[in-house]
């Protein structure tokens, strides 16, 4: 049986998914044992293509847990995708891959937690919210922002800004 961070990761992967589709992107998820990428992204002429990596929170807002690989993986086609799934707004950081290796925290094991954490905090990544051009998208402007009936709704309400 899937745990509940199962479902919030699978549910960041396909909220991603669904708002690269909606900006014109054909947006695949891979198997969840892919290395690297969660999501496989092209745009709808097949000239521009990108590995997503989707880290997704539900509680905790201010840094994602990463993988230990995350230092080395870099690439101009690699983009993290940080999603925190807040009780009234879903927020995004598109973040290049270079930017998340330069800045994630390795935090040595402690007594109660016996292996490192990898993470990178939100005071980092903050200026890459809603960063959808990363993909090269023309997609909405900061005044064009979806309503609230085009989001898709889990067991949270999405209120316009």
């Amino acid at each position: 049986m899937a745990s509940k961070g199962q479902f919030t990761g699978m549910t960041g992967v396909f909220l991603v998914a669904a708002e690269l589709s909606r900006r014109g992107f054909i947006a695949s998820p891979t198997s969840r044992n892919a290395q690297g990428a969660d999501l496989l992204v092209t745009n709808a002429k097949g000239k521009r293509t990108f590995a997503v990596q989707v880290k997704t929170n539900a509680s905790t807002f201010n840094f994602w847990l990463l993988n230990a690989n995350a230092k080395e993986l870099k690439s101009n086609s690699l983009i993290y995708a940080l999603v925190n799934l807040r009780k009234d707004r879903i927020e995004y950081y598109l973040v290049p891959s270079r930017i998340v290796s330069r800045n994630m925290r390795i935090s040595p094991p402690t007594p109660s937690r016996k292996s490192a954490w990898y993470s990178i905090y939100l005071e980092k990544v903050g200026k890459y919210k809603d960063n959808w051009r990363v993909f090269g998208a023309r997609g909405l402007t900061a005044n064009s922002r979806p309503t609230p009936a085009s989001c898709t709704r889990l067991n949270w309400d999405v209120k316009p800004q």
